[in-house]
């Protein structure tokens, strides 16, 4: 009988095992291998992974694990019950299988004590179906047998015997080098022999191949912090035997036990599960009596219908509703929909603003259950592309919530549903490229320096495109070379290849939950997410689905968070009930706002690009946010001049086909979302949904075979349908780029509408808006510091801590001097050193007693040892006692009152005041008496309020110094920040300090500055050809217009300065792109300049600046491009 491998760990044990699981199967198929075990550490990670790579490849799998087992009890958590003992159990059956997920979960949720431990209690209840191996030498049976003690290894033995009859074995391995091994698999042979136990043959797998033994041994180093250098660390290096073996090896290393050898066979002939994939299972929605799933929805969904349309509904509405509930009802998914609207009731009740992404805002079902806030009918969003008969999956909407609500609505959901059938998704860190690297040099024993120098050559990766390290040599001469030149960053480099992918740790999914109609450990193992208490899935978001269970993503977003707020200060202020989903969506204010430009703080239109091109469009729909949301990104960005020109003069439209405008009509002929290259194959080439949705998928892929299949039968399609072969080549060269990077429709008009609310809020409740976006933004100073500046800009006063008027959170109160006669007052929790202890005192004795009356009644009020000395200090500092006396004062004298006021405390507390004291609290309270001291100059004032909140308040010294340059459209350098390398910077800032220094080849000077324009801050780097110029301004505290591009070095980004200036140019508000014209420029050059501007024509602004500084305004539009700009770069470059 052919041997098979039943004790082996992938890299789902986590930094102790470095085997992929493709990998593997690939070796396995090459091995002859007709099963194989997955045994990883304590967990089933990769079960399912593996389960589907065996099958696919005819392999059987068996889904096993190494459990850690506890001598005690595993409720027991001590220094007498830390030591564990492995242990081999492998699924015989789907029995076996739901009692392995429920151990290896019990292990998790309640026997995790450095290790997830089960015990014999929990082994006992859950043992059916299942194979026992004896496991390595950390087994119990042969760490008894190692200690000495025999006599209890029998009777081990015998215990495990007892529990699983024959589907117990003792497990024997030859490990090279290792004498242990040997010592214990005498002893284990013995008792094979007096019990007639079933000896099995295993090699303790951790990596593939023999070469792969040093890369283990990084990962080892990595997950036990140790290098090379650590004397006594746990390493298996010297024993390179711990890869998958092939049966011919490991018949040959046991060809005196054969027996052992069989029952690896033997026990694979046991073990024949399968797991049922691709079947859903739906969460159990409580109904009414006697109704059904489809009866209750089709109730709920007329009602919300006549409730939106009126109780007369359109025939056109009745029949894409009966539609919609037809293919919903009859695949199964009613229930589904019942749940998505108990989401959705929850956060009515709560106060929650919603909003749905992805291709759900095509169904009208979902619009009538109030799921998603646009209506499919009048933006046209298809339904089919959400749900079709055809489709195999089951819906899946992406809900958006107020981030600071998540938290309670998912305990919401384990209240409705039950504890046991709700979890989150789990998801795994993995090594990446750079920290490979890093890792990888750190446990070799290299100084930090060499490690880190060599990971900022890696370049950083896009979303979904991680960067790996042979793509980074590839397209890195300075790290080839590198590599090539230097041995240790040959081998540093090589060895993080080998380990570069391996998953890393596990973490929480940001948004995907499950819910089960039974327990959740019928379908999935599951763990306690780190540092909290709610149940994550061991299986990844792919395996769970694939197990059958029901996938919502539910993310928490700052946005929708003062979108809350500003609706609960808009009840308090006005008494005034705010939906959001019955907003008008014509309201004059917010276009004109968004119009002029005051985007800070909308949803997806902040920022200066989108400014920019707001401000031309001058939007006055809906539908104008939504195009700018689906074209404000590479690629499709090019088409927003084209679809301002046609905004403004309608003559310009026109449509590539006369079909087309049954759907391009709104965008003025113009393909904007990707849905308009799925009609144009429904329209024009005769596709239908489930093709299109493939046609989508193969141009997404850019797979050649399937592009080239896709081009053939549109272009057939097309001539089918009456058009010529060369038109029909024409209309698929239209839409073939814009399908693989158009946006989703649906998708951009969720986020349109949520731009549109938010900016409503912000036009029309400026102060409640503002306040909310403060509040919810209290944890990030660059942010409150952007939107303290804002409200400047708006006339809206934002006043210091005080206090007695002072709330925990930003707060709004009366003041006539402030937009609307209401300003905002900025919270205690904002005051570094003031914590949630001292405010909550403070608050509730001021809510309980009234306010405080002077310094000394707060300190006879409030708890020394909770308002401690540092507390108090921040208080006086940042001006909260600012109408009890001068800061200096208060400070002074401090010390001196908290005594007194603590003596009388204690006085009070003993109840050493006599009969004839005064008990009238007003005339008990000492007057406040401070010293005479220099006041703190205004300066100090605002350093201190800099120092302790992070931000200027009362007063923003930087935008007094950069006034000059106020009305200029420039950058902040908080938007910049988040530029790419050499992107062209325009900005004004402060110089907030400077440094000057030589360079080491000709002495000359350079300089480093610190750029802040209140917004963030950012570092200068002026070379020395640009400092001589500029050096006689630059100083200290000084405003400067500055020009420049983005650098990125060592994962710092800085300016590189080309120039600066003391006044604002002329050209900066006059031209939408300028063209500086290098020396030496030919004449030729020039012309072919002129064509190719001309040959881009629209409404763009340009300048030309000569070599002599002359200036030359072009006197025609120009469709200046990124393109566009990268075409006059190339051309300029070769003059």
């Amino acid at each position: 009988m052919p041997f098979v491998n039943l004790h082996l760990h992938t890299e789902y044990s986590l930094l102790d095992g470095l085997t992929k699981i493709k990998k593997l199967v690939t070796l396995l198929k090459e091995q002859g291998a007709t099963a194989c075990a997955i045994t990883d550490h304590g967990n089933m990670y990769g079960a399912i992974e593996f389960y589907k790579a065996c099958k696919k490849a005819e392999i059987k799998p068996i889904i096993g694990a190494e459990m850690y087992m506890c001598s005690g009890s595993r409720f027991d958590k001590n220094s007498q019950n830390r030591r564990n003992f492995h242990l081999i159990l492998l699924a015989k059956n789907t029995q076996g299988y739901k009692n392995l997920m429920k151990l290896v979960s019990i292990g998790q949720r309640e026997g995790f004590y450095y290790k997830p431990r089960i015990d014999w209690e929990s082994l006992k209840k859950y043992h059916q179906g299942l194979v026992c191996l004896s496991a390595c030498t950390q087994g119990q049976v042969a760490s008894e047998i190692l200690s000495g003690d025999y006599d209890k290894a029998k009777n081990t033995a015998s215990r495990f015997q007892k529990l699983f009859d024959d589907d117990y074995y003792l497990e024997i391995q030859r490990h090279q080098g290792i004498n242990e091994q040997d010592v214990a698999n005498k002893g284990i042979i013995k008792i094979s022999r007096e019990l007639g136990i079933p000896l099995v043959a295993t090699n303790d797998c951790h990596y593939l191949i023999p070469t792969d033994a040093f890369a283990q041994d990084v990962l080892m180093m990595i997950n036990t912090q140790s290098t090379v250098n650590t004397p006594n660390r746990l390493s298996m290096v010297n024993t390179p035997d711990f890869y998958v073996k092939s049966p011919k090896e490991m018949e040959e290393q046991f060809k005196d036990y054969p027996e052992a050898i069989e029952n690896t066979q033997k026990i694979a002939d046991k073990c024949d599960l399968t797991i049922e994939l691709g079947k859903w299972y739906f969460p159990k929605f409580k109904l009414p009596n006697d109704l059904s799933a489809e009866e209750v929805l089709r109730q709920k969904v007329y009602q919300g219908a006549n409730e939106i349309y009126g109780s007369n509904l359109s025939t056109e509405i009745k029949q894409r509703l009966e539609y919609e509930l037809e293919i919903i009802c009859t695949k199964g998914y009613a229930a589904y929909f019942l749940i998505m609207n108990d989401f959705i009731l929850w956060c009515k009740a709560n106060d929650t603003p919603t909003n749905t992404r992805g291709s759900a805002g095509g169904s009208l079902v979902s619009y009538c259950l109030d799921i998603v806030s646009v209506d499919p009918l009048v933006y046209g969003l298809p339904f089919e592309r959400f749900l079709n008969m055809d489709r195999p999956s089951p819906p899946d909407i992406d809900l958006d919530i107020a981030d600071d609500q998540r938290q309670d609505m998912l305990f919401h959901i384990i209240k409705q549903y039950g504890e046991d059938t709700f979890a989150q998704i789990c998801t795994f860190g993995r090594m990446l490229a750079r920290g490979a690297v890093r890792d990888t040099a750190r446990v070799l024993g290299y100084e930090y320096a060499i490690g880190d120098k060599i990971s900022k050559l890696i370049p950083l990766g896009s979303q979904g495109f991680p960067m790996s390290i042979d793509k980074a040599l590839n397209i890195t001469p300075e790290l080839q070379q590198l590599y090539d030149t230097d041995s240790d960053s040959r081998k540093i480099l090589d060895t993080a290849r080998q380990i570069e992918g391996n998953a890393r740790h596990i973490s929480v999914h940001a948004c995907a939950i499950v819910i089960s109609p039974t327990s959740i450990q019928d379908f999935c193992p599951i763990q306690t997410e780190a540092g909290g208490e709610k149940p994550i899935t061991q299986y990844e978001m792919h395996a769970c689905e694939d197990v059958g269970l029901i996938k919502f993503d539910i993310l928490g977003i700052r946005n929708l968070s003062f979108l809350r707020q500003a609706v609960i200060n808009v009840r308090k202020t006005r008494n005034l009930e705010i939906d959001l989903r019955k907003l008008p969506l014509d309201d004059k204010k917010t276009f004109e706002m968004l119009s002029r430009g005051d985007t800070m703080g909308v949803f997806q239109l902040g920022g200066d690009g989108m400014t920019k091109w707001l401000k031309e469009l001058k939007p006055n729909r809906v539908e104008d946010l939504m195009a700018m949301v689906a074209l404000y990104r590479p690629g499709p960005m090019a088409i927003i001049p084209e679809y301002i020109a046609r905004k403004r003069d309608p003559s310009k439209i026109e449509y590539f086909d006369e079909k087309m405008k049954k759907y391009l009509q709104a965008s003025y002929g113009l393909l904007i979302y990707q849905d308009d290259c799925l009609y144009t194959a429904i329209e024009l080439a005769n596709y239908n949904w489930v093709e299109v949705d493939k046609f989508r998928k193969a141009i997404g892929k850019k797979i050649p075979e399937e592009m080239a299949a896709q081009k053939e039968k549109f272009i057939s399609g097309c001539v089918a349908n009456g058009y010529t072969q060369k038109k029909a080549e024409e209309i698929f060269k239209l839409i073939e780029p814009f399908t693989s990077y158009g946006f989703n429709k649906a998708h951009a008009a969720s986020y349109g509408m949520l731009a549109y609310r938010t900016g409503y809020m912000k036009a029309n409740f400026p102060v409640e808006y503002m306040c909310a976006l403060l509040t919810a933004e209290a944890n990030d100073i660059d942010k409150i510091a952007a939107g303290i500046e804002e409200c400047r800009k708006m006339g809206i006063i934002v006043s210091p801590p005080d206090i007695n008027l002072s709330q925990k959170a930003f707060e709004f109160e009366k003041n006539d001097q402030s937009l609307e006669k209401m300003a905002i007052r900025v919270g205690l929790s904002a005051i570094k050193n003031v914590g949630d202890i001292a405010i909550d005192l403070i608050i509730k004795e001021r809510n309980e007693n009234g306010p405080f009356k002077n310094f000394n009644d707060f300190c006879l009020r409030t708890n020394a040892q909770k308002v401690n000395k540092k507390v108090l200090e921040s208080l006086i500092r940042v001006g909260a006692f600012d109408n009890f006396g001068e800061r200096n004062a208060i400070l002074a004298g401090m010390d001196e009152i908290r005594n007194k006021c603590t003596r009388i405390n204690n006085k009070k507390d003993s109840g050493q005041f006599g009969l004839f004291d005064n008990s009238d609290t007003d005339t008990t309270i000492p007057p406040d008496i401070f010293p005479q001291v220099e006041f703190m100059s205004e300066k100090e004032k605002l350093i201190e309020e800099k120092k302790l909140l992070g931000i200027f308040v009362t007063e923003n010294p930087i935008s007094k110094i950069l006034s000059p340059f106020k009305n200029a459209q420039l950058s902040k350098i908080s938007e910049i920040i988040n530029k790419g390398q050499n992107e062209i910077v325009k900005f004004a800032a402060i110089i907030q300090k400077f440094k000057i220094i030589r360079t080491k080849k000709d002495n000359k000077s350079m300089a480093f500055i610190n750029f802040d324009d209140g917004t963030a801050t950012m570092e200068g780097v002026i070379f020395p050809k640009i400092y001589e110029i500029y050096k006689d301004i630059i100083e200290e505290n000084k405003g400067l217009y500055v020009e420049g591009k983005i650098s990125l070095r060592d994962d710092k980004k800085s300016i590189i300065v080309d120039s600066v200036s003391e006044k604002l140019p002329q050209n900066v508000n006059t031209y939408d792109f300028i063209i500086n014209i290098p020396n030496g420029t030919s004449s030729s050059t020039l012309m072919k300049l002129d064509r190719l501007l001309k040959k881009n024509p629209n409404g763009h602004r340009g300048l030309l600046v000569l070599p002599n500084n002359k200036e030359i305004k072009l006197n025609y539009g120009v469709n200046y491009t990124p393109n566009l700009e990268a075409e006059v770069k190339e051309l300029l470059s070769h003059s």
